[in-house]
């Protein structure tokens, strides 16, 4: 019954978008994909063209010679490795963290709950940057974890803007459900686990993404906690590549343009695989009446 609702909505909502709204909604998809489009061409041109026409190469200009000459110099699979412990670390922490503490924030009652929502506020006012020094010489000096995931990842394991993500949905929740199950005896955990996460899904597909994108892309702290190049993520390698090795070079703009589409494509699968589910859930269908 459900998908027969949905499926009417969509019809619904494609009977009533006009020409003109089409029109509009195409261009934007092309301007929103052409550069992803040139990127790729470029990263497949044997002779750089960094005109307009090069998004339009001869056949006899493509190559896959620069995917080789990038992954000899930084080898790409080891990289994609290396940031998926880091990322996946990082993903790990933040769901973690962020679904415990947002759920004691938004459905459990103690002394000070206020004070720490509103210090983890005033925490996402502080820029990263500003605590690079003192987290360099905790994590390397005083913890010992240079040249290690660990040390990469540890920073960024409690994410203050997925917090107060799983807070908000956490709030949305009907709080008959949460009083129902304490009354036939279930733990805070129990409920978390059985009835609100459930219940939350958006919520969690959101945090994924959103905090895949920070790690994914990152090349400042990972290149700080290591200088070991077979554990530096694809990012940092990438960097490295670009400002000491790319310029010598036969086709640079093309390696360039390769390395980046290679750092790309996980994150736009990751995108494509949940777009499904960015969807709003029926709060309201566990209760009665």
């Amino acid at each position: 019954m459900a998908s027969t609702h949905r499926t009417a909505r969509r019809s619904s909502t494609d009977r009533n978008l006009r020409p003109g709204s089409l029109v509009l909604l195409c261009l934007g998809a092309v301007a929103f994909l052409f550069p992803f489009y040139y990127m790729i061409m470029g990263s497949l041109q044997t002779s750089p063209d960094t005109s307009v026409a090069g998004a339009f190469p001869q056949p006899g200009n493509l190559t896959g010679q620069n995917y080789t000459n990038i992954n000899d110099s930084i080898s790409l699979a080891r990289g994609l490795v290396n940031s998926g412990i880091f990322t996946g670390g990082v993903i790990l922490g933040t769901v973690v963290f962020g679904v415990l503490a947002g759920y004691a924030m938004a459905q459990m009652r103690f002394r000070g709950r206020g004070f720490v929502f509103a210090l983890m506020l005033l925490v996402q006012m502080i820029p990263f940057q500003l605590l690079l020094i003192p987290l360099y010489i905790m994590i390397v000096r005083d913890y010992g974890l240079a040249d290690n995931y660990l040390g990469m990842i540890l920073p960024f394991v409690i994410n203050s803007t997925a917090v107060f993500v799983f807070r908000q949905y956490f709030l949305q929740l009907p709080s008959s459900l949460f009083e129902a199950a304490r009354i036939d005896g279930a733990g805070e955990l129990r409920i978390l686990w059985g009835i609100a996460l459930p219940l939350v899904r958006p919520a969690l597909v959101t945090a994924v993404l959103l905090t895949f994108i920070g790690p994914w892309n990152e090349f400042l702290w990972p290149f700080l906690v290591t200088k070991d190049a077979a554990m530096q993520p694809l990012a940092v390698s990438l960097a490295n590549y670009i400002s000491n090795i790319a310029s010598s070079t036969a086709n640079p703009f093309g390696a360039i343009l390769a390395g980046a589409c290679v750092l790309a494509a996980p994150a736009v699968a990751l995108f494509i695989a949940f777009q499904r589910q960015f969807t709003s859930t029926d709060l309201g269908s566990s209760v009665k009446g």
